[in-house]
């Protein structure tokens, strides 16, 4: 029996200019490159520049994710952007991407679920595909966390940077099997009671501003590896797969000790894990295609791959998905 199957006609990314490595935020908060790679495995982040939002990385993600597919922007009829940083309280920065790639039909939305924000968006848009409601997506997390950080806060300061990546997705006839192309299963979970482990002390509603990224970085921690397992167990277990299976591993771009823990947990290899936190820092619903982008530009990544996506944020919110490149 044929399936509709989400596959990945191409991804791309994009990173602001200006890189903010570790002994640049020495020199501003009391830590040192040795106590951040030590926690963490980051090395360098990338800054927005001034006048740079969140619509101008996702527009030019979005750019390079259709050069890489080989396709025109106007075929898009959906646009499912994650962040947690958008341009405004309202419109959708979607709208503005949609908008900046000349396309005036479809649809265009914001999704928000922090650094989880990709996995949901890929959801959404794999859901509205296999429907029949649309035909084509580009799927786009982006962020400019630095707009949200206390930076006299070196608990958090030192973690997070801004960036962009983005995937289109096409509505196929698949023949409905594991070895099918594209989007096998999607899994996504929220806890709404770990709300004060991480969050943003501001908002519309209740500040009337922004507000700051604040985390309690010890019990995301102790949360994260058990959360990512469960979502990944359950793709594993709705596609009759195992670790031995999978070619990549793509995990939210957080923090190296939470990979590496999961990896181990899960017996992945450790040459299947795909690791760009060094580079990039933490860039939220961005990270994922981040790195998915540069397996796939090295040449990593190919065609009949088995990929394996998972997140971790803010809510709590966490979410896999197993697809086949």
């Amino acid at each position: 029996m044929t399936a509709i199957r989400s596959v990945v006609l191409g991804c791309g990314s994009y990173l602001p200019q200006q890189i903010l490595t570790n002994a640049e935020l020495a020199a501003r908060v009391d830590t040192s490159d040795e106590w951040i790679v030590q926690r963490t495995g980051i090395r360098q982040r990338h800054i927005a520049a001034e006048g740079e939002f969140t619509s101008h990385l996702a527009i030019n993600a979005a750019r390079d994710a259709l050069a890489n597919a080989g396709i025109d922007a106007q075929s898009i009829d959906l646009i499912v952007l994650a962040t947690s940083t958008p341009d405004n309280t309202f419109p959708a920065t979607a709208v503005a991407v949609q908008n900046g790639l000349g396309i005036n039909h479809g649809a265009a939305f914001d999704l928000q679920a922090v650094c989880s924000g990709f996995i949901f968006a890929l959801a959404t848009a794999d859901n509205f595909l296999r429907s029949g409601a649309f035909k084509r997506a580009l799927v786009i997390g982006a962020e400019t966390f630095s707009r949200i950080l206390d930076w006299s806060d070196r608990g958090t300061c030192v973690l997070f940077g801004d960036g962009a990546g983005a995937v289109v997705l096409d509505a196929q006839v698949q023949p409905g099997k594991p070895t099918d192309r594209g989007i096998l299963t999607t899994h996504l979970r929220s806890d709404g009671r770990h709300k004060s482990k991480l969050y943003v002390d501001g908002g519309p509603s209740s500040t009337r501003t922004v507000g700051y990224l604040r985390m309690e970085g010890r019990e995301v921690f102790k949360h994260a590896v058990g959360m990512i397992t469960d979502v990944i167990v359950d793709a594993f277990e709705a596609t009759g797969t195992t670790a031995d299976d999978i070619d990549w591993f793509i995990p939210h771009q957080a923090n190296k000790r939470i990979i590496d823990a999961s990896a181990h947990k899960l017996h992945i290899a450790p040459q299947k894990v795909v690791l760009t936190v060094d580079l990039h820092g933490n860039t939220s619903a961005a990270s994922i295609p981040l790195a998915l982008a540069v397996a796939v530009k090295d040449g990593r990544v190919k065609k009949g791959d088995l990929v394996l996506l998972e997140a971790m944020g803010g809510g709590f919110t966490w979410g896999s998905a197993l697809l086949r490149w």
